[in-house]
């Protein structure tokens, strides 16, 4: 059996991954208007266009 595929947030702090994390997966995780909300990965299951399910992975920000 195949892995999932791996799809990941990386980018600056506070620049909305969290956000868009919970907009895609429909999660609650924290999210905050200053930077280090988001301080260990979290991970969650998103379907694909073509339906295939894929694993998003929220990461801390990095400079």
């Amino acid at each position: 059996m195949s892995a999932l595929p791996l799809v990941a947030l990386v980018g600056n702090p506070n620049a909305g991954k969290s956000a868009l994390f919970n907009a895609l997966t429909g999660a609650r995780q924290k999210t905050g208007n200053y930077p280090g909300v988001t301080v260990e990965r979290h991970s969650g299951r998103i379907s694909l266009d073509d339906g295939r399910p894929a694993e998003l992975v929220d990461l801390p920000g990095t400079y």
